[in-house]
């Protein structure tokens, strides 16, 4: 914002004028001016009582003086204690609404040949069940994130890495072998990813009544399952699936593609991409090589059972680790080897893993292991850690009783926002087409702002109801603020009406308008501060506080039929951009907003 750059240089000057000092732009504090008192922004003066060798008051009261005689933005200052309020002349924030017009993407910084590469990993299922909705959360996490990274003038390369290797895909597979009767997505008209997920809850109740039947016989707990035939079964599968077994690889292909193509629907209706996916099957005997390596190089060492192991006592942690003695991989293997192949694909800057916050140990871990492997992204990589996402009791129930399935979610959602759309008549005189797409925009809107709004460190509870509210700080109530300026704007068209490129300044603002252009502006620090903390909620927030304003604003004060020319000029140009700001912020977000409503 050059407005407070020109009033930093301008108390620097007065401050050498006054006082015979230099200052540093670093000690001139500008602030949001608290509610309470008049003034846009405040000057804090406790770091200038040594260049003035006065009183707090009087040295405000000395600096007040010198800008409003020689800074032309400054209109008025009134003094509190060590503090100077300054109120900032119409005129001013008139060209700053001019600044924002101008600008069709304010607040977002171009991506150049010279910037850096981010890469961001999320999703990462399992391939032995659908998506569920701490997946969600994830997926809604990370995709917010990369666009935020990319705003603030970052290549971005979003990427996934899929779990598709293990014990757990071997019980669907040979529940689906024994009592799946050839039964395929097709022939069952189920998602391929619901499928597979049906055999492997099959494998847990044969296994679990496997279990029982046996401790009956006079086993305990421990012995019965170490008997267990199928078990048993399944981990023979595995080791013929690694040892690369023709008919399990056969089977195991096909019943992975059938949740791919279940997953790829479900990430559709998220609004979720990819730009690269990773496939454990193919990262872990990469990262085999690689602890190996570290191995001879003396990083790592070997227990006599043939066991490699990092010894992390150093940096204040313990043992770990990286090989088991039959030679086979952990997951901490497995990642080594998905950063060593991605680092082969992207010239990466910086690494960025959303993973829930129950991985907090592995990732500090992970991070040690490849800065002594000689990633350098290694020692600097983010663990963007996040909270359990819960539904509160009794709501939607999924297929297994406990999990709540994404596609039963995101199908509820939008059932509910057409129902509540149709009572509150905001579907009146659509077609059934438009009513369908409104009810989808406002059912996923209500989602993605509801899990986005709160910090993401934090446990949460998603409530469907709650979150599809038309007033408070959800979704659909931004939405419906959008939907609203954009039928001023087409009045305005429709009056041949034409916004000029810059206002004119000689229009006097009252206390509201100044509130809302001074928000509007904010949008770029909002942007650049959600990048620094790695934090959509703050851009959510902010969306909420400026709808929330615009809303007084529109309640307060005629728009189109202001009589004043220039003014009625001047509010729809602030419309529009308030407008703009809601439909970038939310588009970081990931949530569309509807031009009718």
């Amino acid at each position: 914002m050059n407005m407070e750059k020109k009033l930093v240089d301008s108390v620097i000057q007065g401050i050498k004028t006054l006082y015979g000092q230099d200052v540093q732009a670093e000690q001139v504090q500008l602030q949001k001016t608290k509610k309470e008192f008049e003034g846009h922004l405040t000057l804090v003066v406790f770091p200038f009582l040594r260049a003035s060798r006065k009183g707090p008051e009087q040295t405000a009261q000395e600096i007040g003086e010198y800008l409003q005689n020689n800074e032309p933005s400054v209109a008025r200052f009134n003094v509190i204690k060590g503090f100077l309020n300054l109120t900032i002349a119409s005129a001013t924030w008139i060209e700053m609404l001019n600044g924002v017009h101008a600008n069709n993407e304010y607040g977002i910084t171009p991506v150049t040949e010279a910037s850096p590469l981010v890469m961001i990993e999320y999703s990462s299922p399992n391939t032995n069940k659908p998506l569920h909705l701490g997946h969600v959360r994830n997926n809604l996490l990370g995709n917010a994130l990369a666009n935020i990274v990319a705003a603030n003038g970052n290549k971005v390369v979003k990427t996934n890495i899929v779990n598709d290797r293990g014990i757990h895909i071997c019980k669907s597979m040979l529940a689906w072998q024994k009592y799946g009767n050839g039964e395929t997505p097709e022939s069952s008209g189920k998602k391929g990813d619901h499928l597979v997920g049906d055999y492997y809850v099959a494998f847990d109740k044969h296994y679990k009544a496997e279990v029982a039947g046996l401790m009956e016989k006079g086993m305990s707990k421990e012995e019965a399952e170490a008997a267990s035939p199928l078990m048993n079964e399944a981990r023979e599968m595995l080791v013929k699936w690694e040892a690369g077994d023709a008919e399990v690889r056969a089977l195991w292909s096909m019943m992975n593609g059938w949740v791919y193509e279940g997953f790829d629907e479900t990430y559709k209706k998220l609004g979720v991409s990819f730009d690269k996916i990773y496939y454990e099957s193919e990262t872990y005997l990469e990262g085999k090589d690689k602890v190996l390596e570290g191995l001879e190089k003396g990083s790592f060492y070997k227990k006599e059972d043939g066991s490699v192991w990092a010894d992390l006592t150093a940096e204040g942690l313990d043992h770990k680790l990286l090989l088991r003695a039959d030679g086979t991989s952990v997951y901490m293997t497995q990642d080594i080897g998905t950063a060593k192949l991605r680092f082969d694909d992207f010239p990466i800057n910086k690494m960025i893993y959303v993973v829930g916050n129950e991985q907090n140990y592995h990732f500090q871990v992970l991070s040690i292991l490849l800065d002594k492997l000689g990633f350098e992204w290694g020692k600097g990589l983010v663990h963007f850690s996040y909270g359990m996402v819960e539904l509160p009791e009794g709501k939607m129930k999924s297929r297994e009783g406990t999990v709540v399935d994404a596609d039963d979610l995101v199908q509820e959602m939008v059932n509910t926002a057409k129902e509540t759309s149709q009572e509150l008549g905001k579907l009146d005189g659509c077609t059934e087409e438009e009513a369908n797409n409104i009810s989808r925009i406002v059912g996923m809107g209500a989602l993605k702002y509801f899990i986005l709004k709160v910090d993401a460190r934090k446990n949460m509870t998603f409530n469907p109801k709650e979150s599809i509210d038309f007033n408070g700080n959800t979704g659909p109530f931004i939405q419906y603020t959008y939907a609203r300026i954009q039928s001023i704007l087409r009045k305005t068209a429709e009056a041949g009406i034409v916004i000029p490129s810059a206002l004119s300044t000689n229009i006097e603002l009252n206390d509201k308008e100044e509130g809302l252009i001074q928000l509007v502006a904010e949008f770029a620090n909002i942007v650049k501060q959600a990048g620094t903390d790695y934090s959509p909620s703050i851009i959510a927030n902010y969306v909420y506080d400026l709808v929330k304003e615009y809303n007084q604003f529109y309640h307060d004060y005629s728009i189109l039929r202001e009589e004043n020319e220039a003014v009625k000029l001047f509010r729809i140009a602030l419309s529009a951009n308030v407008a703009k700001v809601v439909r970038l912020g939310m588009g970081l977000l990931g949530i569309e907003v509807p031009n009718r409503m």
